[in-house]
């Protein structure tokens, strides 16, 4: 069960990494406008509210990281549980306010990743 939680951690820590790239990179090029169904305008628009969104999903993504690494394990334990509980907390606000579907893609692989580390606790 820790392994398929632990896997399931650096999953999310990757999407989330993917996540920072896209908000603050790729914002205003064509993946971006077609990722988040955007015209050329809005993309520019909202490119820095984007980039600081995507800055959030890189905090994310490194307390994530930070969870699998540290060498103290209850420690580990309250940092993967905190860092993941911030993940679903995301997704289902942005669910709520921007389209359901973020709920599945953001926080579907945190919530799996938080139900195997509670079991294997």
């Amino acid at each position: 069960m820790a392994i398929i939680a632990n896997t399931l951690i650096a999953l999310t820590g990757l999407l989330h990494v993917g996540f920072l790239v896209l908000e603050m990179f790729l914002w205003t090029g064509p993946r971006g406008r077609a990722v988040f169904r955007m015209t050329q305008e809005q993309a520019e628009t909202t490119r820095v509210l984007a980039a600081n969104q995507g800055l959030y999903n890189g905090f994310l993504a490194a307390g994530l990281f930070w969870s699998l690494i540290q060498s103290e394990p209850s420690f580990a334990f309250e940092l993967k549980v905190f860092f993941l509980v911030c993940v679903i907390v995301a997704a289902i606000y942005g669910a709520w306010l921007v389209k359901p579907r973020i709920l599945l893609i953001q926080g579907g692989p945190a919530i799996a990743a938080l139900v195997f580390l509670l079991l294997a606790f």
